[in-house]
């Protein structure tokens, strides 16, 4: 099944980066995100969110673990999922994007799958999951 919908950050609060560190060309960041979703997707999120990303060019890449509780199609509960994207310039490329097996509670229990995320031109959000619930 597929599952489709929307979401936006509904907060973002940067954290020290763990000791010891390394200096490289591009900064690595931390930081905890709080994401609410709508459509065929709806709920919210807390997420582990890392990143080295160069501001001035729009290069980077991200690492997002994410623990889900909400709704795919109607059936509640909670799941984890992880993604991360390269971009370049601001074109998103090789991103990854998979559901944590074993991780679903309640009626999403024995989700799995993959998804993916794509933001439009004007900044919309959008997430999907392709998945199925195994009992």
């Amino acid at each position: 099944m597929r599952a489709s919908g929307t979401f936006k950050v509904a907060g973002f609060t940067p954290a020290p980066v763990p000791g010891p560190t390394v200096e490289t060309a591009v900064p690595v960041g931390v930081a905890t995100m709080d994401k609410q979703y709508e459509g065929e997707v709806t709920g919210h999120s807390a997420t582990l969110f890392t990143a080295a990303y160069d501001q001035a060019t729009g290069t980077g890449t991200y690492v997002a673990m994410e623990s889900f509780e909400g709704a795919l199609h109607g059936q509640s509960g909670s799941f984890n999922f992880g993604h991360s994207a390269t971009t370049s310039g601001g074109r998103r490329e090789k991103e990854f994007f998979v559901i944590v097996p074993a991780s679903g509670t309640a009626a999403l229990a024995g989700i799995t799958g993959t998804g993916g995320i794509t933001v439009d031109a004007d900044g919309t959000h959008r997430i999907w999951f392709d998945y199925e619930l195994g009992r």
